[in-house]
């Protein structure tokens, strides 16, 4: 008998930094381009910080390359790109919104508060630091494992810190800012990350419990009455916070993610549809009780009783943004004061690119969303799926909560359009969740050490054998 020689063939896939590059490029020319429009619209010259803000923007960007080049060169290369161009688009809006309410004050006779757009911009370069920190500091996202309850400690603890007399503010009507020497920092932001990778170390532990027949109703496999405690909890956690911090936004949020993260573990549609009744019961109760959710459920169904309300203002403005907008720099988006920076800067957006270009920035986002959830696909180990499953569904949920509140589709909440809203905290920690994502990828994406060959003499001796 002859035995042919065999031989182990490895397909190394292509690192695609170029294409990440080029497309780094096409970001920042876009936000560069958004900049120089609204100054020519509305100071009829290209603003003098124009050099700044392309520099700033630029070198930023090619750092965060540079950094993926060198120590993650599997990793996915439209990530970066797709999150350059919001931070790039964000910055351009902000600047918008403050050349309007700087002309406002100095016709009314105030003096103007000080611009916001460098603000954001230093808070980008902070951002990139934590970015390059993860990717260079996190060199395998399995070793997080072994931080599973350490990462849940000091999720719940982010929690808590704004419930506490002396640190936690009330800003908006929510109790989920704190001030630190003079500074306010919104933990929940933070507490986001690590209670992703809380939920996807305790699942790799315990989904086979939760995995467990119960009994079937309808055609569903619902779980064991004993089981039902960690889902419970996380119900508790999510309806103090609605309570106590007056944030249906970020209650939505963290339940959201643990009920998705526990679908995706189990595969049992059940968990769903638990989960669903009691999130809905939970909000149902607390619209009749307690006069914050109240008033958000009131300004939700009737808008307009409000003369020059938020939410008026808002969906008026978007309106009259139309399908194409009214172009970038000939809205009034100073008409919501500084919301139209924070809370409300999609719909600054749809007043000055109207239906169009909302949708574009929609689709962006679902990229993100649509290259995390494929990231997880690709990745080798149950944990590093969870976490990129979680990370990219708590854009997902983010998203549709506040475009969804900004539109008048659901009441609205407190949460920070990722990438583009005015605050330091929310961008912070979105360019850590973007590097996590990345890191993810780097792993997934990497050729894997091929096995050695084996030698004739060894096959032919197990065929004898046999």
């Amino acid at each position: 008998m002859s035995i042919a020689s065999t031989s182990v063939i490895q397909i190394i896939p292509r690192s695609r930094r170029g294409v990440e590059l080029l497309l780094l490029i096409i970001a920042v020319i876009v936000s560069v381009g958004a900049y120089v429009n609204i100054g020519l619209t509305v100071q009829d010259e290209i603003p003098a910080s124009t050099g700044y803000y392309a520099a700033g923007i630029g070198l930023l960007a090619l750092i965060a390359h540079l950094a993926l080049r060198y120590r993650a060169p599997y990793a996915d290369p439209v990530l970066l790109p797709c999150a350059v161009v919001l931070n790039g688009l964000g910055v351009a809006m902000i600047h918008r919104v403050d050349l309007g309410l700087t002309a406002a004050a100095e016709a009314a006779g105030r003096e103007p508060r000080a611009a916001a757009a460098p603000q954001q911009i230093t808070w980008t370069a902070v951002g990139i630091v934590l970015f390059l920190a993860v990717i260079l500091v996190v060199r395998d996202h399995r070793r997080l494992q072994a931080l599973t309850y350490t990462a849940g400690l000091t999720g719940l603890v982010l929690l808590i810190l704004p419930l506490i007399p002396g640190l936690g503010v009330d800003i908006n009507g929510a109790q989920i800012w704190i001030r630190f020497f003079g500074m306010s920092f919104q933990p929940g932001e933070f507490a986001k990350l690590c209670l992703v990778i809380f939920f996807a170390g305790y699942l790799v532990v315990k989904r086979d419990v939760l995995t467990l027949a119960g009994h079937r109703f309808l055609g569903l496999d619902l779980p064991r009455a004993r089981d039902l405690g960690p889902i419970l909890i996380a119900w508790a956690v999510s309806l103090g916070v609605l309570v106590f911090e007056k944030d249906l936004g970020s209650s939505l949020l963290f339940f959201g993610l643990f009920l998705i993260l526990l679908y995706v573990s189990t595969e049992r549609a059940g968990w769903l549809i638990i989960g669903g009744l009691l999130f809905a019961g939970g909000a149902f109760f607390a619209s009749q009780t307690f006069g914050h959710v109240q008033k958000r459920v009131d300004d939700w169904l009737h808008p307009f009783n409000e003369v020059g309300g938020q939410v008026a203002t808002a969906l008026m403005g978007q309106a009259w943004g139309g399908v194409l907008g009214r172009g970038l720099g000939q809205g009034r988006p100073e008409l919501l004061g500084f919301y139209g920076q924070s809370d409300f800067i999609i719909s600054s957006f749809g007043e000055e690119l109207g239906l169009t270009g909302l949708m574009a920035i929609i689709l962006i986002y679902t990229l993100i969303i649509e290259r995390g959830l494929r990231t997880a696909l690709g990745c080798r180990d149950i944990f590093g799926k969870l976490v990129a499953t979680g990370l990219a569904m708590s854009f997902a949920l983010q998203v549709f909560v506040i475009v969804g509140g900004v539109t008048g589709l659901i009441p609205l909440t407190g949460l920070a359009t990722p990438f583009m809203a005015l605050g330091g905290t929310s961008l912070v920690a979105n360019w850590a969740i973007i590097a996590l994502l990345l890191r993810i990828s780097d792993q997934a994406r990497r050729p894997q050490t091929p096995a050695a060959p084996v030698s004739d003499e060894t096959i032919a001796m197990a065929v004898q054998k046999q």
